[in-house]
């Protein structure tokens, strides 16, 4: 069930890209609404902008840690029925809004060929900080950047079209997460256990909370009430951005 208070996004998709910067982000704000996705059929894909190396909260060594994580995601992913999960391994923490990062996301975009993506919102976010991570922002200004004008402009880093063969691509819609401006909300209630497995796939990034569960419902059950669910509902929150 999706309630919306604007034009409303595409029933279904055919395919969908994920563009995010750590293992995680796309577990805590979006795993529910990937769940949704792959159980009516939409063929969704991964692309973890780091490895999130400059994550975690015990002594693991740090040439580990992106491994790890790596690993942790590719779980996280299987959990909600995604199969394809692709890393761009820059570096954690050192994001910065570059010509390079753009094309290798325009790259992946035009090999997907998604009629929706979701992304992390590039505005910050006063009342809730934590979701405005800089590597958050900055991979959700280069994807939508990436998204227009890149990915659909043949004259837009033509070598991924003379070196590469990759034909321009046009996004329809983009979802971002952690937005100030959320006007579309998914119900998750009835898929909230895949999202729950998800996050705890992330040992690394969750093992040393005590109430992970409860936590995250308390978060969902506001985010449903704010946007209109019924009582009781669980939801997740986007603003959507038509592009086409």
């Amino acid at each position: 069930m999706t309630a919306s208070l604007s034009r409303k996004p595409a029933e279904h998709v055919e395919r969908a890209l994920c563009v995010l910067a750590h293992p995680d982000d796309v577990d805590f704000g979006s795993a529910g609404t990937v769940a949704t996705w792959t159980a009516a059929g939409t063929e969704v894909t991964y692309c973890i902008v780091t490895d999130g190396d400059a994550g975690g909260f015990d002594d693991t060594p740090r040439h580990e840690m992106g491994p790890l994580r790596r690993a942790e995601q590719e779980a996280a992913a299987a959990a909600v029925g995604v199969k394809e999960v692709r890393f761009l391994g820059y570096p954690d923490g050192r994001l910065e809004l570059t010509l390079d990062l753009r094309r290798d996301i325009a790259r992946v975009i035009r090999e997907v060929r998604p009629q929706r993506v979701l992304t992390s919102s590039p505005e910050r976010f006063y009342e809730r900080i934590g979701a405005s991570h800089p590597d958050h922002m900055t991979v959700g200004e280069s994807t939508l950047r990436a998204v227009y004008p890149d990915a659909r402009n043949p004259f837009a880093f033509p070598e991924l079209l003379a070196d590469e063969g990759l034909e321009a691509w046009t996004v329809d819609e983009v979802w971002l997460t952690a937005s100030p401006r959320a006007d579309h909300v998914v119900d998750v209630t009835d898929v909230v256990e895949l999202k729950f497995a998800a996050l705890k796939s992330h040992v690394s990034q969750v093992g040393h909370l005590d109430d992970l569960e409860g936590f995250v419902t308390g978060w969902m059950r506001e985010t449903a009430r704010r946007l209109g669910l019924p009582e009781g509902r669980l939801g997740e929150a986007f603003h959507v951005v038509h592009t086409a």
